[in-house]
């Protein structure tokens, strides 16, 4: 079990995960995007809301995928070695899941009936997370510096802004979340186990 708890277990399922659904999906076609993406008329009329959840593991295409895993293995096996797996799966999935429901209000203001799919809420709330951690932690990751963060998400919202067919409503979400969310865990402590007896671990 001790050797467990060091297993960035949480981070390998999640890639794991959409890697799965994105070779699931090249050969059922569109089956599974039309069942799990986020469809708004789905989730509004239908009540389908399974969807916030599930749209997060589904990607369009190979470059998709591969951005956005790279980002995701890579910021959360750091993340989830600070932050402890419980902890490190609800700010993901939070972030996701806020992200997803600001994309979908946007989409209900503005009339809008396009599906989205993809882990990019996930990733900018990661990113949000790592920018509290920066701004309010006790203890910070190595090399974790405020200068490196703050450019890491400007380019990537700049990369989403100027890009097309990008849902940026997820991406300011999830961002947006991951902060909170990690504003309120540095604030109450959560990670003050991994403070008081990981002293030595590295990032």
């Amino acid at each position: 079990m001790s050797r467990l708890k060091g297993v960035p277990y949480i981070s390998i399922i999640f890639a794991t995960v959409n890697v799965v659904a994105f070779a699931f999906c090249a050969f059922t076609g569109d089956m599974m995007y039309n069942k799990f993406g986020l469809d708004p008329v789905c989730v509004v009329r239908g009540g389908e809301y399974y969807r916030l959840i599930t749209s997060m593991f589904l990607h369009g295409g190979i470059d998709h995928l591969f951005n956005n895993m790279i980002i995701l293995f890579f910021m959360g096996v750091m993340l989830e070695n600070y932050l402890g797996h419980l902890t490190y799966f609800l700010l993901a999935m939070g972030s996701g899941l806020a992200g997803n429901i600001a994309s979908l209000a946007v989409k209900i203001s503005w009339g809008e009936t396009v599906m989205s799919i993809g882990a990019s809420g996930i990733v900018f709330g990661l990113d949000g997370v790592l920018l509290a951690i920066t701004l309010f932690a006790v203890r910070k990751p190595e090399h974790l510096t405020l200068g490196r963060v703050l450019i890491m998400i400007l380019l990537s919202l700049y990369s989403g802004f100027s890009g097309s067919n990008i849902d940026n409503a997820a991406h300011v979400g999830g961002l947006m979340t991951g902060f909170v969310l990690g504003c309120v865990t540095c604030l109450f402590g959560i990670n003050k186990a991994n403070i008081e007896g990981r002293t030595d671990e590295r990032y």
